[in-house]
């Protein structure tokens, strides 16, 4: 056979090249990367040392920024706060609509994740060349393990794809599916990743051993959990079409029953051994942290020993150059400061913030009604707060900025990528136990208690039946997993996107109407003015502020004055009513201590709340956020917006998930623009059907 130079390659296939430019506003630059060639892989390989250097190289590019910043919304969790219309390419991907001929697709995903598979081809084609040890086999499971996790990626997005075996200076170049491979069969590439895992686990390293003190790189354990997941893909729903035909497609499992079965066993199993291994354990509270918050706070210091019991999998990220943004946009929004200006560019959904229990600790750490802002004009002798925001303005919180470490650079948040936690392990366990035996056993009971004991809501029933307790973990995923960028795909794997989209639609509806279960969600709150700490590592988790429902204490405290009045007299005048209807609802304030009130329903611009925050102190930009102004600009509430529903939530072509078509948009067409788009560079493609 002929063989070609890695860089050769390279030029051949540009869709499947390291070099290939993601077409995006958010690319990312691979073109540092070091490039092989023949002679050079095989001295790789001489070496244990250098072969174990290659393999953690394979890990570069698992995190493409379009997978977190682009397929982490839509989730009827989090969604996109872009600046400008409702009509920009992050806000209709967000929304569903698609489109193979503009920028509306996602084209970084399929060149990443066939770059990281050329890579991981190299490995487990030239390891085996190696004598045999307990290392070598090890770093052959490793690179197997990483080449499942990308073929999982790309299939949960694109649906059949090309499948790629060998490293291309290993393949025929007078063969065409070298350098045009078709989409081949999902079900054909998930059994063979999963036989792959399967084979590979038991020779793979656990925590603690030479080379692996973190979670860093799969372990056996997270390997494990991995193999479940992929299991649970791979018999679970999605749009599937008669392969290299453009004839409609349905969400369907594949056809053989017989091999849905063995998939959920598989899952189930593999979950089992983790949970029964005794590595792995849920972070528990801490002092005044609850359990959740001291996993999020402990992950974003960096503090990896203490998170290696339940964040099995993650991302390496350190530094200005790293794999994925998300950190940047998902967070509270800061403008200035010791922090810089960060520009929040998703926000959660408040029918999602509304849904927690009273005595869930999540609710807080994952949500964030508050964002960083100075007072006055900015200047470094200025003050900045943590001002409170109104539902259309809800931000992520996990990755918040104050909790993390310093940066390195301006572009830089050090932030590794959550992949996998136990409590996933916990839920997948539940979901499997739950399919294979028409209901919850015992064990699967047991393994979702364990996670609402850990957030503070143990209390709360648990269904018995097969269909209500299977819509209890959709629910549980949701309110464990905001901002971890799985939830879009688990609820397509789950068959239960549209149900999901539709309900969501229809409670945002009744929120912006105040009716039905948001009849009596209190439209006004009191917010406690607090000084941001500006430092790294700030513990600070949520604002302090009541909810106000008596209609003389409302009328009070919107009693605002216009004017601050000759030395401030008509605004302090003001602050000691409101901090007298905060002593009334059990809030303890010194003289020095401001109050503000935000109508909630309104937008955090509304002329109300600007004129609150000016009676709390606020002076320049009061009516500004660091954060995309597509959303926090409009209101939530139909009466606040004239009588009917703001654009964002019901609008004329843009309104929630307004491109979602059933039975099409549950997977994304491949890009078919210019030069480095898949169906351009490979005309053996066949396009999603509607398209």
């Amino acid at each position: 056979m002929k063989k070609y130079t890695f860089i050769k390659s390279l030029l051949i296939i540009p869709s499947l090249v390291v070099a290939t430019q993601i077409m995006n506003s958010c690319s990312e630059d691979f073109l540092d990367q070091p490039s092989y060639n023949v002679i050079d892989t095989e001295s790789v390989f001489n070496d244990l040392l250098t072969a174990d250097m290659f393999v953690q190289g394979c890990y570069r590019g698992l995190v493409p920024t379009e997978m977190y910043y682009q397929l982490g919304m839509g989730d009827t969790v989090m969604h996109s706060a872009e600046d400008g219309s409702t009509n920009n390419s992050k806000y209709n991907i967000c929304n569903y609509k698609y489109d193979a001929f503009t920028p509306n697709t996602l084209t970084g995903i399929y060149s990443t994740m066939y770059q990281s598979i050329e890579r991981a081809n190299i490995a487990i084609f030239r390891l085996p060349t190696m004598a045999p040890s307990a290392k070598r086999d090890a770093l052959l499971a490793e690179a197997k393990a990483i080449r499942a996790y990308c073929y999982y990626n790309l299939i949960r997005v694109y649906g059949d794809v090309p499948a790629v075996w060998l490293p291309l200076e290993e393949q025929d170049p007078d063969d065409p599916n070298t350098l045009y491979p078709k989409r081949a069969s999902r079900d054909e590439i998930y059994d063979r990743i999963i036989a792959d895992l399967q084979e590979s686990i038991p020779t793979m390293p656990t925590l603690g051993q030479p080379g692996f003190p973190t979670t860093e790189r799969l372990t056996r354990p997270a390997a494990n959990a991995l193999l479940a997941r992929i299991a649970l893909y791979a018999g679970g729903y999605s749009l599937r079409w008669p392969l290299n035909t453009s004839t409609p497609g349905i969400m369907s499992r594949r056809p053989d029953n017989a091999r849905v079965q063995q998939l959920y066993q598989i899952a189930s199993d593999a979950c089992a051994a983790v949970i029964n291994g005794g590595q792995n354990s849920l972070v528990q509270a801490s002092g005044s942290k609850s359990g959740f918050e001291n996993l999020w706070y402990n992950f974003c210091q960096r503090n990896l020993s203490m998170l290696n019991q339940e964040v099995m999998f993650q991302i390496a990220q350190f530094g200005p150059n790293t794999n994925g943004s998300f950190g940047v946009y998902a967070h509270p929004g800061s403008r200035g400061g010791v922090y810089g200006s960060r520009k929040a560019l998703q926000f959660l959904l408040p029918t999602y913030y509304l849904s927690f229990n009273p005595n869930d600790t999540r609710r807080d750490v994952s949500c964030t009604s508050y964002s960083i802002y100075f007072l006055a004009g900015g200047a470094a002798s200025d003050t900045w707060v943590d001002v409170g925001t109104t539902f259309s303005c809800i931000m992520p919180g996990k990755f918040r900025i104050p909790w993390c470490v310093a940066p390195q650079a301006a572009d830089s948040r050090n932030l590794n990528v959550p992949l996998i936690r136990y409590a996933d392990v916990l839920l997948m366990y539940a979901e499997a136990q739950n399919y294979l035996n028409n209901g919850p056993t015992a064990a699967a009971i047991a393994a979702l208690q364990q996670v609402r004991n850990r957030a503070g809501i143990g209390s709360m029933p648990i269904p018995s039946g097969q269909v209500a307790f299977e819509q209890a973990i959709v629910q549980e995923r949701k309110w464990e997993f905001a901002g971890e960028f799985n939830l879009r795909t688990d609820l397509i794997r789950m068959n239960k996107l549209e149900s999901e989209i539709l309900a969501t639609r229809q409670a945002m509806k009744n929120l912006s109407d105040k009716t039905g279960p948001y009849a009596t969600t209190p439209a006004l709150r009191l917010y406690k003015l607090r000084k941001d700490a500006q430092a790294y590592g700030d513990p600070f988790l949520a604002v302090t502020y009541i909810e106000l429902t008596n209609p003389t204490q409302i009328a009070a405290v919107s009693a605002i004055p216009t004017t601050a009045g000759t030395n401030n007299a008509n605004y302090d005048a003001y602050q000691t009513v409101v901090r007298g209807i905060a002593a009334a609802n059990g809030q303890t304030s010194t003289t020095n201590d401001k109050w503000y009130p935000a109508r909630m329903f309104e937008a955090y611009t509304s002329t109300f709340n600007g004129n609150a925050r000016k009676a709390a102190g606020f002076l320049g930009g009061f009516n500004q956020l660091q954060i995309g102004a597509i959303i926090y600009t409009k209101p939530t509430g139909s009466a606040e917006n004239g009588g009917t529903y703001p654009n964002w939530i019901e609008g004329g072509g843009d309104g929630l998930f307004y491109g979602f078509q059933a039975n099409k948009t549950e997977l994304l067409p491949f890009a078919n623009q210019s030069a480095g788009h898949p169906m351009i560079d490979n005309p053996n493609l066949t396009q999603l059907p509607g398209y």
